[in-house]
């Protein structure tokens, strides 16, 4: 039997991925110019398969980066002059606010008690914050922001930038982009691809203030600013030479899913989240970290066990069944389990079971 990994990223390949990065090999693919147009042709259908399966608007710019932790820096140093703030609900939501602190910006912390969201009345952001930010899903909690609550931020803070963290998130949620400016994420996670590439949303307020910082004089990066970015990507071109593989393969597994359908891809997502739910419920010796189950995370479950981890976690292991520790300072007491596109029903059913029965 394959190993089986449910681990919240790396996670498992998509089950298409393996025979497009073996066409890429074979094909040349991985030896072509990023200055070419089969490069060119191979942006375009990267950019545009992405913005098919999630309804991007043509008024959002598509653009390649390292990872999601690189938009971190990008979006601090071209969408903030001075002030930012940011909802910090876990340990990925407070990262990009210590990058706007060592960026030298003044930063609001609005800190939140791990496992759960923050209400609207909460939410206080001052008239010098130029931007929040939010993480849509707290991949070392399992807490899941809530969509209408971003909505709710919009209409209250028309003027300021919204930048959220997509990555365990998309394409599995349906982002609703006229309450946003720019979102990110990283392809090793609901994608299934090989860590090595992330993606970059914006919008044109995003540029705009990239163009107005640069022109009043304000540093907005080195080799990656923004408005040069946006320049190059109309050209389905970089201003470096980019992971292509990557850039290749999740072109193709955005058609796959496309193909699939993504209402059909949320549903399935809908059944796996709601059986692991059940089990862990009605295990005698788990627990969900997160205890209102309307922002718990459907892709990312974090569980709290009365038992060692470790030993559930080397149990599955002989099974060649993988999943995640917990995240920083909750490494020993939780488990993490992801629930991708990638990872069919019936994979998830067997590790349910496997689960159920389980005693520490």
């Amino acid at each position: 039997m394959p190993d089986l990994y449910f681990t919240p990223g790396p996670t498992a390949l998509y089950f298409t991925a393996e025979e497009h990065i073996k066409t890429a090999l074979k094909t040349g693919v991985v030896n072509t110019s990023h200055r070419g147009q089969q490069f060119k042709d191979i942006y375009k259908a990267c950019a545009d398969n992405l913005k098919l399966l999630m309804e991007i608007p043509d008024s959002f710019h598509v653009l390649i980066t390292s990872s999601a932790n690189e938009a971190w820096e990008r979006i601090i140093q071209n969408c903030v002059r001075s002030d930012s703030y940011h909802i910090s609900n876990g340990p990925f939501a407070s990262r990009i606010e210590k990058i706007a602190s060592q960026l030298q910006k003044n930063t609001h912390n609005l800190k939140v008690q791990d496992g759960k969201v923050p209400s609207l009345e909460e939410i206080k952001v001052p008239e010098a914050a130029e931007i929040i930010t939010i993480c849509l899903n707290e991949s070392g909690t399992g807490a899941a922001f809530p969509l209408q609550l971003i909505e709710e931020l919009r209409n209250k803070y028309p003027d300021k930038l919204m930048a959220i963290d997509g990555v365990s998130a998309l394409p599995v949620v349906p982002v609703d982009f006229n309450s946003i400016d720019t979102i990110y994420f990283s392809v090793q996670k609901a994608f299934g691809l090989p860590a090595g590439l992330g993606i970059w949303i914006v919008n044109d307020r995003c540029v705009e203030k990239a163009q107005k910082l640069a022109a009043e004089g304000v540093m907005i990066g080195s080799y990656h600013q923004l408005p040069e970015m946006v320049e190059k990507a109309a050209e389905y071109q970089t201003l470096e030479t980019p992971n292509i593989l990557g850039i290749f393969t999740l072109a193709k597994v955005a058609e796959d899913m496309l193909t699939k359908g993504i209402l059909a891809i949320r549903r399935e997502i809908d059944y796996k989240a709601a059986i692991l739910n059940i089990a862990v419920e009605e295990h005698p010796q788990m627990e969900h970290f997160v205890k209102e189950a309307n922002v718990r995370s459907k892709t990312v479950s974090v569980i709290k066990t009365d038992f060692e981890n470790t030993q559930l976690i080397k149990y599955l292991k002989e099974k060649h069944i993988h999943i995640g520790t917990g995240y920083g300072k909750y490494k020993p007491e939780h488990i993490r389990i992801a629930n991708f596109p990638t990872h069919s029903k019936e994979q998830m059913e067997m590790l349910v079971d496997l689960i159920t029965a389980y005693r520490g």
